[in-house]
């Protein structure tokens, strides 16, 4: 390919690249050519060549590694552990628009679920706003999820209409309480009969869960959810780094996301 003028070269070169990724003459989880391979290959800087890879990254057409170079992605929306984001921020760079389908939205009492009175830090009250709901993309269902909240914080929400907007966003927009952190956990699982329902599979389909608390300010929990992810759909990314002469017996990591927090769910 030969470059012309009048289009800014790292536009011709992104272009090239996605006509490459749609064509199959690259294919998913291949890698494309290096930077220097590029730079060469179209007589361009390295800084171009990096201006066409980030607009292929930012419309999730490939993926980097830092020191191994760039890989075609796979057609599930990507997403990053790194920060903290609602359903809507994650489907924000796939070009879905998300939505949710409320199923449920109700008191329930959680007297003997030690589980969840810890977890919500409500030892003194034993009932808890439950929210059942299944989270579309382009009005395909991509997850279902439960959310449990202190009532302090759920009565908050009570009255907001949540198919197209999310709880950290009534929180933060609506009554100034950021969201702060998050904890995790994610294991793998199978739809039974109601998730294979909710989410359009057959039973027995391998599902992502995700667990997880949200905290504010003072680390207060503002909620608890179980996440039940399509993995046909989105997939989950997370980046660390080894700690400069880091040595096997050390145990510290960057990152803690994956740190089993949680107890027993039954």
């Amino acid at each position: 390919m030969e470059l012309k003028e009048g289009t800014p070269l790292h536009k011709q070169i992104s272009d090239w690249l996605k006509q490459e990724i749609e064509s199959g003459a690259l294919t998913e989880d291949e890698k494309l050519p290096s930077e220097n391979e590029l730079a060469q290959k179209f007589d361009v800087s390295r800084v171009t060549v990096r201006r066409a890879l980030q607009t292929l990254e930012n419309e999730q057409l490939i993926y980097r590694c830092q020191g191994l170079g760039s890989f075609v992605t796979d057609q599930r929306t990507h997403q990053s552990f790194s920060i903290l984001n609602d359903f809507t921020e994650e489907l924000a760079g796939s070009g879905m628009k998300a939505s949710s389908k409320v199923l449920s939205f109700e008191h329930e009492n959680i007297e003997g679920r030690n589980n969840l009175i810890s977890y919500l830090d409500i030892d003194s009250q034993q009932v808890a706003l439950k929210i059942e709901r299944i989270r579309l993309g382009d009005s395909s269902p991509i997850a279902y999820d439960i959310t449990w909240m202190p009532m302090f914080y759920g009565q908050l929400i009570e009255g907001y209409e949540l198919k197209d907007t999310t709880i950290f966003k009534i929180l933060e927009d609506e009554f100034d309480i950021p969201i702060k952190r998050g904890c995790y956990r994610i294991e793998a699982t199978v739809a039974d009969d109601k998730l294979a329902e909710h989410l359009k599979v057959e039973p027995q389909t391998p599902l992502l869960q995700i667990n997880r608390i949200s905290y504010t300010i003072g680390d207060k929990p503002v909620y608890f959810q179980k996440r039940y992810y399509r993995n046909d759909k989105m997939v989950f990314e997370l980046m660390a780094e080894r700690p400069s002469g880091a040595r096997k017996d050390e145990e510290s990591l960057p990152f803690k996301e994956f740190t089993p927090v949680f107890r027993d769910q039954k």
